[in-house]
C-alpha cells in the first residue's frame, strides 16, 4: 500500500547533505521518531524512504526524478526542512490527504503570515478559495486564488513549526495539490475527448 501523510508537520531537521555512497542525510536534532530502515517520510513534502539510521540522523536515497521535481536540487547544506512520518490507521487526521508526490516547485511571492506562491498556470484548475493545497509538506488552506497564484494565512505555530517562515519572496518550495482535485480533472479530459471522438 501506498504511504500516506496528513500534511501536519512533526518538526524540522537540519540537511547534512549528501555523502559518498548517495545517501542524503539530516540531524534529527532534538526529535526522536521511531524511524526504522524502509519506514517512509516526508521531508519538505517529498515522500522519501529510509536507508539509513543513527542515533542521531536518518538518511535516504533521492532519484534524479525527485531532485528534478522538487527543491532537493537546490537545498543547502543546514538547510531545515519539514518532515512528517506517514499516517497509520491509527493516526488522527488533523489535516489532509497528501500523497508526498510534488506536483511542481513553486515560488515565493509574498513571505511572511499571509503567505503568497506563484506556481506554472497549467495547475490553476486544481486551485479553489478555501480548498487544500501542500507547501512543503504543509497542509494549508488556500485564502486566495489568482491566475498562477494562491495565497494561505498561516498562524503563529505554523510558522514556528516549519520552514515555511524561513522563506523569502523569489525563494523555492514544493507544491503538491488536491488529489481529489487532480482525478475530477483527469476525468473531465477524458470525457471532453471521448465527446471528440464521437
Amino acid at each position: 500500500m501506498e504511504s500516506m501523510f496528513s500534511g501536519i508537520v512533526a518538526t524540522t531537521v537540519t540537511y547534512l547533505g549528501q555523502g559518498d555512497d548517495g545517501v542524503h542525510r539530516f540531524a534529527l536534532g532534538e526529535w526522536r521518531p521511531t524511524i526504522e530502515l524502509g519506514s517512509s517520510i516526508s521531508c519538505n513534502g517529498v515522500c522519501l524512504t529510509v536507508v539509513a539510521v543513527t542515533e542521531d540522523s536518518f538518511g535516504v536515497e533521492i532519484i534524479e526524478e525527485t531532485m528534478h521535481r522538487s527543491t532537493f536540487s537546490s537545498l543547502e547544506v543546514g538547510a531545515r526542512v519539514n518532515v512528517e512520518q506517514s499516517i497509520t490507521a491509527a493516526t488522527l487526521l488533523d489535516g489532509g490527504i497528501v500523497q508526498g508526490h510534488v506536483d511542481c516547485v513553486g515560488r515565493i511571492t509574498q513571505g511572511g503570515p499571509d503567505l503568497g506562491v506563484a506556481f506554472d498556470r497549467r495547475f490553476d484548475a486544481l486551485v479553489v478559495e478555501k480548498g487544500g493545497i501542500v507547501l512543503n509538506g504543509v497542509s494549508l488552506t488556500v485564502t486566495a486564488i489568482g491566475e498562477g497564484s494562491a495565497s494561505v494565512a498561516l498562524i503563529p505555530e505554523t510558522l514556528r513549526r516549519t520552514n515555511l517562515g524561513d522563506l523569502g519572496v523569489g525563494d523555492p518550495l514544493n507544491i503538491e495539490f488536491d488529489i481529489i482535485g487532480k482525478y475530477l480533472v483527469r476525468q473531465r479530459s477524458l470525457e471532453q475527448r471521448e465527446a471528440w471522438s464521437q
